[in-house]
């Protein structure tokens, strides 16, 4: 993580959090990145990432904060989308769903192949596509808790807009961020891996 890593994160926090549409939602919403940067931080010795998930993972911290400072219902610019292209409901929640699947498929690559778990590919892609399902699927048991304990705040929260199958749909967007992560980014993370490997073997000797 540089300073420029963390003066984004720290910028776009600080402004998610000056009169955001609800604070319970908006603590709810940022929980996620903030408990990311503790883990970061805590683990920038001992693990070191690869730049490409440092970022990815920044990334995801963005779309959440804009997400809590607004609710994923209601962001600016997903509402004009919704009135250009004359869709149905605000769709920005499906990016932080598809970002759900995408950054976490990275990340877990990234564990696994460096602590040695699984060395077949195949059977590697297919461990990770179920990580980022399971994560998935917690976060869906998150908002239902959510949703028995305060109904004020499950409207912001859900944010499901009337769609009856926001659920379903919500898993399958993190299912294809986790399968396009792979096919797209897997070749760019190798070469990264290894980089940061010879980087670390020059270090120590």
């Amino acid at each position: 993580m540089s300073k420029t890593w963390l003066g984004i994160f720290f910028i776009t926090l600080l402004w998610s959090g000056i009169n955001p549409k609800d604070y319970p939602t908006w603590m709810l919403e940022t929980a996620p990145a903030l408990i990311a940067l503790i883990v970061l931080v805590m683990t920038r010795r001992k693990f070191r990432l690869t730049n490409l998930t440092y970022n990815l993972i920044l990334i995801h911290s963005l779309i959440l904060m804009i997400g809590a400072h607004y609710t994923y219902a209601e962001v600016p610019l997903f509402d004009w989308l919704q009135d250009v292209f004359n869709l149905q409901r605000n769709n920005y929640d499906k990016v932080g769903h598809l970002a759900q699947g995408f950054i976490p498929a990275i990340i877990a690559r990234e564990i696994l192949i460096r602590n040695y778990v699984l060395l077949n590919i195949k059977w590697l892609n297919f461990f990770i596509v179920c990580i980022c399902l399971a994560i998935s699927a917690v976060y869906e048991l998150l908002e239902w808790v959510v949703a028995l304990l305060s109904a004020e705040a499950a409207e912001a929260f859900l944010g499901t807009q009337g769609d009856h199958w926001d659920t379903q749909s919500d898993m399958a967007f993190a299912l294809l961020g986790a399968m396009l992560a792979l096919a797209l980014l897997s070749d760019t993370h190798d070469r990264q891996m290894a980089k940061l490997a010879a980087d670390q073997n020059q270090a120590s000797s």
